[in-house]
């Protein structure tokens, strides 16, 4: 019983923009994280100092790191949403 395809895959006319935009942000982030391993390295006293009501700097950068990867993640959907509906406008045109 072959109900056949879900979705009929074409080409994707906005991969080439959504590739450099992936790139970037993962540029970004690797940039963020590196600046938290530096410090863990290079001051590594510093990491334990108190930044925020109790919570010493390495778990507030550590949940920091998740928070900024989650907005990553959901600004990248957004702009690639974006980017696939300006192409599929200019390709119905």
């Amino acid at each position: 019983m072959d109900h056949g395809p879900a979705v009929v895959l074409g080409e994707d006319k906005a991969s080439r923009r959504k590739q450099k935009l992936g790139v970037k942000m993962f540029i970004l982030y690797s940039l963020v994280y590196a600046a938290f391993v530096a410090i863990g390295v290079i001051d590594y006293k510093l990491m334990g100092k108190i930044v925020l009501g109790n919570l010493n700097l390495a778990v507030v950068y550590g949940f920091g790191l998740i928070i900024f990867a989650i907005l990553l993640g959901l600004i990248y959907n957004w702009r690639c949403t974006k980017f696939e509906n300006e192409m599929n406008k200019e390709e119905q045109s």
